[in-house]
């Protein structure tokens, strides 16, 4: 069976990235994987060139594919537009419409790379964490949103944080299956001494807790947690919050590993139906120079195929042949230290090619 994949580059460095994304698939399709991949448009270039960030071609395209690979979105020359023609809109617009409410962010902190997190070495080496982000509902979605005057002529602006029951349950359910195959320990994060909509979630998430005995669940603010984070990371296994929180603290958690440019994600919807991606952005004064790190967009492909097709050996294949680059002391320019050379963008996805047909 043909398993089709939409790649989208985007901005910045996203083309770059998906280039080397783009030459691990390869590997597989040699050995014989069926798969099949086109090019899509999504953000600033989709504005330039078809008018919108989230183009009907692309929206076509998506629905009619497997999985999506998403380099990303963002550039200096669209910032002036108006909301709904911002390149971020598209990366909005896409999940919305394939209804991709999961979005799960792993935290490795690879043995090689300890040293390079500002965290003690201690605090995180083996550090092995999951965050479980909603991301289709909360502030970024709610309405009524915008901007009005007041009665005394002052301007304002507001956004409406908003969820429902059905929301918070299956994100719920996501994440005590997650904590079931996992290490059975699940925090969920609110702020509910304050928020309306966090206690909700904790009353939904107590109710929905008690169809996983197994599973211990905690709760902690959202301030104290990312606090917590830095503290004491090891602490977690599985975190589990709204879209603005998680979008927060799963930034956060890129610091433990070392740098953004390590960690990837993916974005599910209640079919496994997913859109795969490094969660750091496109970096537009990186873009063309061979200096970004390609790692986390060739993880995302491993995460692809571990969610979405059902193929844990290729996966593993894949994390392993990062992990054997990084032992071999190959660094991108964010995570050299002093006195490592670094390698470009390219050198290290042929790098894990090379290791990946060995």
């Amino acid at each position: 069976m043909t398993q089709r994949i939409l790649i989208l580059p985007g901005d910045g460095i996203g083309p770059e990235i998906v280039a080397e994304a783009i030459k691990v698939m390869q590997v597989f399709k040699d050995e014989g994987i069926d798969l099949d991949w086109s090019i899509g448009l999504i953000g600033g270039v989709a504005v330039d060139e078809e008018g919108a960030p989230y183009p009907e071609s692309t929206r076509q395209a998506a629905h009619n594919c497997d999985a999506i690979l998403l380099g990303a979105v963002g550039s200096p020359k669209h910032e002036g537009l108006p909301r709904n023609l911002r390149p971020e809109r598209g990366l909005l617009d896409l999940r919305k419409d394939l209804d991709l409410f999961a979005n799960l962010r792993p935290t490795i902190v690879f043995e090689e790379l300890a040293h390079a997190s500002p965290l003690k070495k201690d605090s995180i080496a083996g550090l092995d964490l999951l965050i479980l982000r909603e991301l289709t509902g909360d502030i970024y979605f709610g309405q009524p949103r915008g901007r009005r005057r007041t009665s005394d002529g002052a301007e304002e602006a507001f956004d409406t944080m908003h969820y429902s029951v059905p929301e918070i349950e299956r994100i719920a359910r996501i994440g005590f299956e997650a904590a079931r195959r996992r290490s059975g320990r699940l925090c969920s994060v609110d702020k509910e001494n304050v928020l309306e909509t966090s206690r909700l979630w904790r009353e939904v998430m107590i109710r929905v807790g008690s169809d996983y005995p197994d599973v211990s669940l905690s709760h902690m603010y959202v301030d104290n947690a990312a606090m917590q984070l830095l503290r004491n990371p090891k602490q977690f296994d599985v975190l589990v919050t709204g879209n603005m929180f998680g979008d927060i603290l799963s930034d956060e958690s890129a610091m433990l590993a070392g740098s953004i440019g390590l960690l990837p994600s993916a974005s599910l919807n209640a079919r496994s139906k997913g859109l795969y991606e490094p969660i750091h952005g496109s970096a537009p004064d990186l873009a063309g120079k061979g200096l970004a790190n390609p790692l986390a967009m060739i993880l995302s492909v491993g995460m692809m195929f571990r969610y979405t097709f059902d193929r844990i050996d290729l996966a593993q294949r894949i994390d392993s042949a990062v992990r054997s680059v990084l032992a071999a002391g190959l660094r991108s320019p964010d995570i050299a230290v002093s006195g490592e050379k670094a390698i470009t963008t390219a050198a290290m996805g042929d790098a894990v090619v090379s290791a990946l047909r060995s």
